[in-house]
């Protein structure tokens, strides 16, 4: 092995932005030890801003229910990638996602005994049922088929990074192999979401009222668990409450969303700078989904001390100790939501003693130390492997 480290970084993307999943891995990207690995980057969709490291872009075909995101196909340069690659000769390859491009990735890794990480970002079991609710005959087989690949691709991975001891638990439940799994939550930067954002005349100039604001931020799409909020939504209007509904995303279902919600604030696409501003500048978090492996949103909400109301399903519901630092709700009962989201709006006690347990909570998400853990890791199963020593698992059992 040679003095630094080589790492071929598969992405589907290196759009910084786009989602949970992107921020994660550009978090990582920021904190490399170039003096310690040199990295190439293979990915479908390049960067949009500048970028220090090489990347290899790989053909990709767009998906034509989703506009933001393309699926890469490295089938169409095999040759030419399986070049490039042996040229690298990486000591160690990781692999966003168990797409296309990930299973060559994999493929190519385990026939050249390349040792590879993997971090579970994507809870994509979850959102067969959204997929699919309109053909339901097909949602057990498809899941099946779903979980039998995923088990197939994650067990032939050396480390795989899960966020939460929940989600591991919820995979266990499907029968994966939690062995090579090790618990790595994602880091918060609180130069970036703080309280210290709250800006509450950047609220007022959106809505022209001093109403209380419910945020949601997310990626605007139905497997969010969008028909819930929509509800809640509706509820508050029958209600007549004094509220202001303010969505921050974009996505396939922002149309409906604006048809369903017409008195909602739909800010579409934020960059952080302004995301952060509008967080710490409501007063409550409402977020609907069950399908995040994470749930990047909810931590950020929480570091800029906005008390959250979520619901009790997927990998964000292990932020909330329910009535303590937060309330979480039984996923599609919209009036559990909103009976909460009062409660908060009508007990100023209440909603800073979940301000303040929000941001202990947050306050230990470190990236510095989470990527450090990372990359120490990797330098590990790197040298394991270049000593013809690494065991076919590293032993993350728990």
């Amino acid at each position: 092995m040679s003095s630094r480290i080589r790492i071929a970084f598969f992405a589907e993307n290196l759009i910084e932005d786009l989602d949970g999943a992107s921020r994660t891995i550009f978090n990582i990207i920021n904190l490399i030890p170039k003096d310690k690995f040199e990295v190439v980057f293979y990915t479908g969709l390049p960067p949009k801003k500048s970028f220090e490291f090489k990347y290899v872009l790989v053909p990709t075909l767009s998906i034509p229910f989703n506009k933001d995101y393309s699926v890469a196909l490295p089938q169409l340069v095999y040759f030419q990638l399986s070049h490039e690659l042996k040229k690298f000769n990486p000591d160690i390859i990781h692999i966003s996602t168990p797409s296309l491009l990930g299973n060559f990735a994999l493929g190519f890794a385990n026939s050249q005994k390349i040792p590879v990480s993997t971090i579970y970002h994507t809870h994509f079991i979850s959102y067969i049922d959204y997929y699919f609710e309109k053909i339901p005959t097909l949602i057990r087989p498809i899941k099946n088929w779903v979980i039998k690949n995923q088990k197939n691709f994650y067990e032939r991975c050396n480390a795989v990074y899960v966020p939460s001891r929940g989600m591991i638990n919820e995979l266990k439940t499907y029968g994966f192999n939690s062995q090579n799994f090790k618990i790595w939550p994602r880091g918060i930067n609180a130069d970036k979401f703080s309280v210290k954002k709250r800006n509450e005349s950047k609220l007022h100039s959106i809505t022209g009222n001093g109403y209380k604001n419910i945020l949601f931020a997310s990626r605007l799409v139905w497997e969010k668990n969008l028909k819930t909020l929509i509800k809640v939504y509706q509820d508050a209007i029958s209600k007549s409450l004094k509220v202001n509904f303010i969505i921050a995303g974009d996505g396939v279902a922002k149309e409906s969303l604006q048809k369903q919600m017409p008195k909602a604030f739909f800010l579409g696409h934020l960059d952080h700078n302004e995301l952060s501003t509008i967080y710490a500048s409501c007063d409550v978090f409402l977020f609907t989904s069950i399908s995040e492996t994470y749930g990047n949103v909810v931590a950020e909400a929480m570091a800029s001390g906005l008390p959250c109301v979520i619901a009790n399903g997927g990998g964000s519901a292990y932020f909330i100790e329910h009535g303590v630092n937060g309330f979480l709700c039984e996923p599609e009962n919209s009036k559990a939501y909103l009976d909460n989201i009062i409660a908060i709006l009508e007990n100023d006690v209440l909603s800073n003693s979940f301000r303040l347990r929000g941001l202990e909570f947050t306050s230990k998400l470190d990236w510095e130390n989470l990527t450090k853990t990372y990359f120490d890791d990797l330098t590990l199963i790197a040298y394991q492997s270049s000593i013809n020593k690494i065991p076919s698992e590293l032993d993350f059992s728990f």
